[in-house]
């Protein structure tokens, strides 16, 4: 088995509503191809498998696969590539050029504002 055909595993934020939408819908296509992806909500005991801090955690998208964990863009990337509706995305994504803007774009800027209204929320409770 390589790394790209190992099982995923998705460490998510279940308390963003931006981030549960879109994991909640790659969880009902997984399920319904019945592939080899498990999802875990930070915000769930699930996290301790994973031996990270909440904050930490809260960051960005984290996907297990294999032995490696892989953050931002480049967990996205692992998850699509699991999944073949998404496969192409990951290609294109990959891209030269394309790679590069997509992680200036999430891990420059989405990342850090999804996260800065993650704890916008714990603040007020």
């Amino acid at each position: 088995m390589t790394t790209t055909d190992a099982p995923v595993r998705v460490l998510y934020n279940g308390s963003c509503p931006i981030c549960s939408k879109e994991i909640e819908h790659y969880q009902r296509y997984s399920e319904g191809e019945g592939l080899p992806i498990a999802y875990d909500d930070l915000m769930t005991e699930a996290r301790e498998a994973w031996t990270i801090d909440e904050t930490s955690a809260a960051k960005a998208l984290r996907v297990r696969r294999g032995d490696q964990v892989l953050v931002g863009v480049d967990a996205f990337l692992a998850l699509w590539e699991a999944m073949p509706r998404y496969r192409v995305l990951a290609r294109l994504v990959r891209l030269p050029g394309v790679l590069t803007l997509a992680r200036w774009v999430y891990d420059g800027m989405l990342a850090p504002a999804l996260f800065w209204l993650h704890q916008r929320r714990e603040r007020r409770g």
